[in-house]
């Protein structure tokens, strides 16, 4: 396992390729999921605090994606990355304008890197969660099924559990009976 801080860029990026290297050199799947933000409203929020979300947020896919995408067109078989947004990167909320920017700057990277990388058997898809309890939300340790929350269509936080069995989704449709195969 690593951990990587990524507002520590450019460098801490070539964590995909450490990952990438320790399997061989081959890469099939990168999921874009590490988030960060601050509840201060937008006239408060001190440029060093902007720059941090939007580095981790935004800046930080990019640069794993690139390098990702790199190892898939080299080995030739495809691959899948998945980025993980938020429904409030089309819905703001106050309090949040460097997430919600970075959010919305993902969203459209996502499609971009979509129609760029499709040549090359590479699909990127974006998940897009609302309020999933974990630590950054404050609910690391209790059972989301359990929590109200009105006007929220679930009518309760999601759980994390929920959102990886999307992940997976997305990142098995690179899988046959055989293992991986190029799309």
């Amino acid at each position: 396992m690593h951990h990587a801080d990524l507002s520590r860029l450019p460098g801490a990026a070539q964590v995909v390729d450490e990952l990438a290297d320790a399997l061989r050199g081959r890469l099939d799947v990168l999921v874009n999921c590490a988030g960060t933000g601050t509840g201060t409203p937008a006239l408060d929020i001190g440029y060093d605090t902007w720059r941090e979300v939007l580095a981790v947020d935004l800046d930080a896919p990019f640069l794993c994606s690139q390098r990702a995408a790199h190892r898939m067109i080299a080995g030739g078989r495809g691959g899948r990355i998945v980025n993980i947004t938020s429904v409030h990167e089309t819905a703001p909320r106050v309090g949040a304008a460097p997430y919600r920017a970075a959010k919305g700057g993902l969203g459209l990277l996502t499609t971009v890197l979509a129609l760029e990388l499709a040549e090359h058997g590479i699909t990127v898809n974006a998940v897009a969660p609302g309020e999933i309890a974990t630590p950054m939300t404050g609910q690391e340790d209790r059972d989301p099924h359990g929590e109200r929350r009105p006007g929220v269509p679930l009518g309760r936080p999601g759980d994390a559990r929920e959102v990886a069995a999307v992940v997976a989704f997305q990142a098995g449709s690179h899988l046959d009976s055989d293992g991986w195969r190029r799309p």
